[in-house]
């Protein structure tokens, strides 16, 4: 779980915090396309582990610069369901990692390999792309741990192993759970390296949608788009009585870049169970073992799901968040699964929290409604680490009657797109 800011650099790092029943028409998308094997695997054996190449400019500054500082770091180490759950995944599993060779993408300070070698490893290399790799190194060898973690700085598409990994273990994921595309990394390092029958830790991921009632943070943002409407009247009227400047063929533009801005644009949130009108529903479901980097980049067609509305009352938007699974492989099995949640929680939340978007306007539902979600996670253009949503939603009722039969009719529908930046 990472935050990203597109000036993340320049701005000094500021941090991002606090900015009835399912009833299932449509499963969720799964994605679970065969990978590629690594073609390079014999020749890749015979080499030296061996640094790789640094992130071009454009992407260290846009995202990996942000990992080279300890209080990012603390950040997400101070998340105890975080570190936590890989804590467990690890230690709680040492048949899985004893003897075994592991890779640790994205090392960050180097924790995960810490708990891969304390689990029994007898080879942990960590990758890491920052100058925190420097610190990883110092911190891995304060635990005494230097003889069994190579750290090894640089993108790991470009750094070099001397041989196959049994297990890859990263935290890759981001605000609704692809955001920063991480897990690209991750995937080219599973072809790259990990031998056939090897382990993904996180070996699963699921991204929920839920829908949300009366919200303040959304009705907060549809007032301050209001107020920019206002504000472009008042604008246009002085630049024409002021200074005789006409800039009214203006106002379709502005209108369009405030939009996306207040109302398009997701927030994050911390959710507690009684705000969403009905339990989260998958829509998207992922295998790290199987699904293909293709897959990621360029999906063939929108992820679907159905909820059963269980509250009467108004939609004011919807949320999505992620849970993962450490379960091992087929021929690696864990011993304990564990599981991530940052579903919505009356408890300590996550530093991923909730991502938050809105409907404007709500959608009037009532109880025993079906609201039929459909959505494509694309990448944005200008910076591939953000995402674009393309979404279609129907509000289906079924139509009174004493025999309550009939096909249920659509009584809302909203189609959009939405953007987590």
């Amino acid at each position: 779980g990472r935050s990203l800011a597109p000036s993340a650099c320049a701005t000094k790092l500021a941090r991002t915090r606090a900015a009835g029943r399912w009833r299932t028409a449509m499963p969720p998308r799964k994605l679970s396309r065969g990978r590629n094997g690594s073609a390079n695997g014999e020749a890749e054996t015979a080499q030296a582990a061996k640094d790789g190449d640094a992130p071009d400019e454009t992407d260290n500054a846009n995202y990996f610069c942000e990992y080279a500082y300890l209080y990012h770091q603390m950040d997400m180490l101070e998340d105890n369901h975080r570190t936590g759950s890989y804590y467990n995944a690890c230690l709680h599993n040492p048949k899985s990692f004893e003897g075994k060779v592991v890779l640790d993408v994205g090392a960050g300070s180097g924790i995960l390999s810490i708990f891969a070698a304390k689990a029994g490893a007898k080879q942990v290399f960590a990758v890491e792309a920052t100058d925190m790799a420097v610190r990883a190194r110092k911190i891995c060898e304060a635990q005494g741990l230097g003889h069994i973690i190579t750290v090894l700085q640089g993108t790991v598409e470009t750094v070099q192993l001397p041989c196959q990994v049994d297990i890859i273990i990263s935290e890759w994921m981001g605000y609704l759970l692809l955001r920063e595309s991480m897990l690209d990394s991750v995937l080219i390092a599973r072809d790259r390296f990990l031998k056939p029958g090897g382990a993904m830790y996180p070996s699963h991921a699921t991204l929920y949608l839920a829908p949300v009632g009366a919200s303040k943070v959304l009705q907060d943002k549809k007032s301050l788009f209001e107020g920019e409407i206002e504000r472009w009247e008042t604008f246009t009227g002085r630049m024409s009585s002021w200074y005789e400047a006409d800039y009214s063929c203006m106002k379709e533009e502005f209108m369009a870049e405030q939009r996306k801005y207040y109302l398009e644009t997701s927030s994050f949130i911390n959710l507690t169970p009684k705000q969403i009108v009905a339990p989260g529903r998958p829509i998207l479901e992922i295998d790290l073992h199987t699904v293909s980097l293709e897959e990621l980049k360029n999906p063939s067609a929108p992820s679907k799901c159905s909820i059963g509305i269980s509250k009467t009352g108004p939609v004011e938007g919807f949320t999505g968040y992620f849970d993962n699974w450490f379960r091992g492989s087929a021929e690696n099995k864990a011993e304990e699964e564990v599981k991530l949640t940052t579903a919505p929680t009356t408890g300590a939340h996550t530093h991923w929290g909730q991502q938050l978007f809105g409907f404007y306007p709500p959608l009037d539902a009532q109880k025993g409604d079906t609201l039929e979600c459909e959505v494509l996670i694309k990448r944005q253009q200008k910076n591939h680490r953000l995402l674009h949503l393309v979404t279609h939603f129907r509000l289906l009722r079924q139509p009174a009657s004493a025999s309550g039969d009939g096909e249920p009719v659509v009584v809302a529908e909203r189609k959009g797109n939405y953007y987590v930046d």
